[in-house]
């Protein structure tokens, strides 16, 4: 009898990027239809894959992720991935952990993470001010977003935008707005950060009066924030902006930050501008 392991597109967030493990290395995984941006998966989903395998796979949690730095090599399809897990370094206070993901054979995404546990008590600081973020309970309904204007993937997102839409033709240094899965399911993790801070679309294509294909090729996460005391079923503010761009490699500069005003997440991209 023949098992069908495609997953239900519907399910949410947790259970779409929570892998089968084979061995303590190896981890297959079943990248789920309409989550895609262009051919292949949203970049977001499949990072966040990467670092809740190597969170199942640590099983450690004094050792929380502290940064990620991952690079999406080429699109990764609808179906079976295979997920290969190298521990780097094993240390009584960090661990560095790399990630594979391979499909027919080929490189699609590979990740290294760094999971450290808490070094001192007087370690904290911010000297980043919060955006300002007029309350999403303010405004009436999501945005509508979705294919065929949008990114297949974008209807399992609920977006409040503020400011310009894309294509607007209007120049902007920024892109702010709330944002959440549309399905999270329960955690509220680094995985869930790790694709909530890639579902924005890039600043530059605000500026744009028509689309253009522009690609996440590389992609560096810091956990900042705790969820202690923070509204679990509340969006988070995304705040972005690209302060330079060269020979069609856009840099881009990323914040997620609780309705209350705490940091959750830096994320660092550079966008390839395919033509």
């Amino acid at each position: 009898m023949t098992v069908d392991t495609t997953p239900d597109p519907t399910a949410d967030l947790m259970t779409l990027t929570t892998p089968t493990r084979l061995s303590a290395e190896a981890w297959r995984w079943e990248v789920p239809d309409t989550w895609q941006q262009g051919r292949g998966a949203f970049g977001g989903l499949t990072v966040a894959t990467l670092v809740r395998t190597l969170e199942l796979a640590l099983a450690n949690p004094e050792q929380p992720l502290r940064t990620l730095t991952a690079s999406l090599c080429g699109p990764v399809m609808a179906g079976a991935a295979q997920l290969q897990i190298e521990a780097l370094r094993e240390g009584s206070s960090t661990t560095v952990m790399a990630i594979r993901l391979l499909q027919e054979g080929e490189l699609r995404a590979h990740a290294v993470g760094t999971f450290g546990r808490r070094r001192v008590e007087d370690g904290d600081w911010n000297t980043i001010a919060p955006p300002e973020m007029p309350s999403w309970r303010d405004i009436p309904n999501p945005a509508p977003l979705g294919p065929p204007l949008a990114p297949t993937f974008t209807q399992h997102v609920a977006y409040w935008p503020l400011g310009h839409p894309p294509f607007s033709g209007v120049p902007t240094e920024r892109a702010q707005g709330w944002v959440m899965p549309k399905r999270p399911g329960p955690a509220r993790d680094a995985a869930y950060l790790a694709a909530l801070v890639d579902a924005w679309w890039p600043v530059h294509l605000i500026s744009l009066k028509r689309p253009r294909p522009m690609a996440t090729i590389s992609y560096t996460l810091e956990i900042l924030g705790g969820w202690e005391g923070l509204d679990p079923d509340a969006p988070l503010f995304h705040s972005s902006s690209s302060p330079a761009s060269r020979h069609g490699y856009a840099h881009e500069e990323r914040q997620l930050w609780g309705e209350d005003g705490r940091l959750m997440a830096l994320n660092h991209q550079v966008f390839a501008i395919i033509k």
